[in-house]
């Protein structure tokens, strides 16, 4: 198939940075819901983890993007009940927040689930053999509402690592795949599930169903609208469908005129975008970044757009480590520029800098003044008073002077 088109290296960069929201505009002072879930329908996906070692994951793609935002907010759209819900939990890109508009595309998901296919094995297994304690608790959900794994749990036995789910956790984990419940809402960061016509819009679940290929259709030109431009595999990725999914769908919407192909300099793999791309003349955005933020979450698109090669190590035992156990990278102007090690202590009232370390060719004065700014904003967003360089590297030395140059400390 012949490219349609053909970007740099650095149109390539700035187009993905301004799909997926960095666009170098100040956002306003107040952030209100309305500007939050627009930006979450442009990304398509939140990445839910539980790792807290600053703030969850699913909170800091919206502060990178817009700010000192309310937290609340968000929680609001996830989890409140009424009107002010506009996302739901699901298997997006990994556990995810995803906008209420994409739930029908997600049904397809959902009945591949119910038949064993495209889940985790011992989940598959579970539905196949244990389908008495599936509809018992289910059962349970229906007649009491809202319940988490715990208030259901008949094990005996003390539970071991966070793996070591119980029956019923278990048999709740393979009705949230199947669609059969929902995420109502979190008691600290354990779901609560209910059924989905207790949750979910009466308006978004009485929507025709969507046959698979129109609903992964769908979802790939969501990715393409929050990626500018990308490859096949990043397309695909980005709501974790299969290559035998997404392969004859992307050819379809090439077909139809709906995408492009397209080569990117010193890419390998042909590329797509959306009809009539606008590439920014530049991004002036400067931004700490999640570990799970969507810009960086494909690795080796990270490397090919950035030239930046990052991996998490909180699973890399200590003596191992390079850069630390909680690695956010530093987004200025159109370059990964640095990474920075991070924690946020809250009986202390700090935001711990464990390590910094900058990208070559390095930070210049002005791209440390952001980093600071930054790191000082995102304190001030955490309720963090103060910020601790506990790092002995030249960078540390440098951007603790730049923080007593923005705040005086």
């Amino acid at each position: 198939m012949p490219a349609t088109l053909s970007f740099t290296l650095k149109q390539a960069r700035r187009l993905a940075l301004a799909a997926q929201g960095f666009n170098g505009r100040q956002p306003p002072a107040t952030i209100k819901p309305l500007q939050l879930n627009r930006l979450i329908e442009r990304l398509g996906v939140l990445q839910i983890d539980s790792v807290n070692a600053l703030v969850r994951s699913h909170y800091l793609p919206l502060f990178s993007r817009l700010g000192n935002y309310t937290c609340d907010v968000l929680d609001q759209a996830a989890w409140s009940q009424g009107r002010r819900r506009t996302l739901f939990e699901y298997w997006g890109h990994e556990a995810s927040l995803l906008p209420l508009s994409m739930y029908p595309l997600m049904r397809w998901r959902m009945q591949r689930a119910s038949r064993g296919e495209d889940i985790y094995q011992q989940l598959a297994r579970f539905g196949r053999e244990q389908q008495d304690v599936i509809r018992r608790v289910l059962a349970s959900v229906e007649a009491q509402g809202a319940l988490g794994a715990g208030s259901l749990s008949t094990r005996q036995e003390r539970a071991g690592p966070w793996w070591d789910w119980s029956a019923e956790k278990h048999a709740l984990e393979w009705l949230f795949a199947t669609g059969e419940v929902t995420v109502a809402g979190r008691r600290g960061f354990e779901r609560l599930y209910d059924l989905p016509e207790r949750v979910i819009p009466s308006a978004i679940l009485s929507q025709p169903r969507i046959d698979e290929a129109q609903a992964q259709r769908g979802l790939l030109l969501h990715a393409m609208t929050a990626l500018g431009v990308g490859t096949e595999k990043d397309l695909r990725d980005y709501f974790r469908l299969n290559p035998a999914d997404s392969r004859p769908r992307l050819a379809e919407l090439v077909e139809a005129g709906e995408l492009l192909t397209c080569e990117v300099q010193g890419w390998r793999q042909l590329a797509y975008c959306l009809p009539e791309p606008k590439v920014p003349r530049k991004v002036e955005a400067s931004a700490l970044l999640s570990p799970f933020d969507s810009l960086i979450w494909e690795r080796s698109r990270t490397e090919r757009l950035f030239d930046f090669r990052y991996r998490l190590e909180i699973y890399t035992p200590q003596d191992k480590r390079i850069y630390g156990y909680y690695v956010l990278p530093f987004l200025h102007h159109e370059r990964i520029a640095a990474r920075v090690d991070l924690r946020a202590e809250r009986a202390a009232g700090r935001l711990a800098v464990h390590a910094v370390h900058e990208e070559q060719p390095g930070l210049d004065d002005e791209g440390m003044l952001a980093l600071a700014a930054n790191l000082r904003q995102m304190a001030q967003w955490l309720g963090l008073a103060q910020v601790q360089l506990n790092c002995p590297r030249a960078s540390a030395d440098r951007l603790r002077v730049a923080l007593t140059s923005i705040c005086g400390v």
